[in-house]
């Protein structure tokens, strides 16, 4: 029998056994389908999960927080762009008012096989990958584990390029890459016990002088699902480019980080030459699918994108300074 839990604080809402609703715009589709079923947890009356506030240094996000107010705030704008830019291409404008930080994070694969009742899926307690010998045409062209289903988020692939905490009652604070796990338990979405709640995210200062860009390639202008993301920060010193931090969703079940890239850039000349050297090698180590080798064009493209939009960009504001001790 279905039943809706309303816990009013955070300690009420631990520990329960059913499973939380945030903004819904994931799991009431699941439960359409019937892969979720039994006690709804909604966290609507938790008070403290829907502000975004700097602390101590870090901007925090909290897990109730919209995409919408994402998108919007004047602090992401100015010193996180490219979060600010991820969180406004996701979806429609009335899906961003309603999704919440915490809900992208931790949404489910949007595979067809999975959200198809019946299918012999891991994720949905079957024995296998369906997607390995069928429809697969939106799938990784990065083969990492058991499943080839993208990672989902977006908002992880913007967020993994900076520095951030999550922060989560119940279980000890995550990285993004501890939240995730290494994508060789095909069945977890997440690695997070049951029982515990995401409550935000804190975001390093940005660092000084920098350089962002979101860049993403979908197969219709609006409300798609990308095809290949970037996330690109530089940091210009003088000619040569002191720091890169480059990020990649849509081409693998887990948001990658790209190091060769990055190690192609730092302390190169900011010029198109070592840009395009540097994209060149995006792809690399890449293990396509037979429908999924246009994605490595693709990607090095996407990825040349962001590192000229990144540095077509004014610097970034630099972080508030923390207020004086009362």
């Amino acid at each position: 029998m279905t039943s809706l839990e309303l816990p009013t604080s955070l300690d009420a809402a631990l520990g329960r056994s059913g499973e939380p609703r945030a903004g819904g715009t994931d799991l009431t589709e699941r439960r359409r389908l019937h892969l979720s079923r039994g006690t709804v947890v909604d966290l609507r009356d938790v008070p403290g999960l829907d502000a975004i506030a700097w602390r101590e240094g870090q901007l925090h996000l909290g897990a109730l927080v919209t995409l919408a107010a994402v998108a919007e705030h004047p602090d992401v704008r100015a010193r996180y762009p490219a979060v600010a830019a991820a969180a406004a291409s996701i979806a429609t404008p009335q899906i961003r008012a309603r999704a919440t930080v915490g809900g992208n994070l931790l949404q489910h694969v949007r595979c067809w096989y999975y959200r198809r009742p019946g299918a012999d899926c891991l994720k949905s307690g079957g024995s296998g990958c369906p997607a390995r010998t069928g429809d697969h045409l939106f799938h990784a062209c990065f083969d990492l584990g058991p499943c080839v289903a993208p990672h989902p988020s977006s908002l992880a692939t913007a967020l993994l390029a900076h520095d951030v905490r999550v922060e989560v009652a119940g279980d000890r604070e995550h990285t993004l890459a501890s939240l995730y796990g290494d994508a060789s338990d095909a069945r977890r979405q997440h690695m997070l016990p049951p029982g515990a709640l995401l409550t935000g995210v804190g975001l390093g200062a940005p660092l000084a002088a920098e350089q962002a860009a979101y860049v993403r390639a979908t197969s219709r202008a609006r409300a798609e699902w990308p095809l290949v993301e970037v996330v690109a920060r530089l940091v210009v010193a003088g000619d040569q480019l002191q720091t890169a931090r480059i990020t990649v969703g849509g081409v693998a079940n887990l948001p990658l980080r790209l190091g060769a890239v990055e190690a192609l850039l730092v302390g190169k000349p900011a010029t198109p030459e070592t840009l395009a050297a540097a994209a060149a090698v995006a792809a690399d180590g890449a293990k396509p699918l037979a429908g999924t080798a246009y994605k490595l064009d693709l990607l090095r493209g996407a990825v040349l994108d962001a590192l000229e939009r990144a540095l077509a960009q004014p610097p970034t504001q630099a972080a508030p300074p923390a207020p004086a001790p009362t």
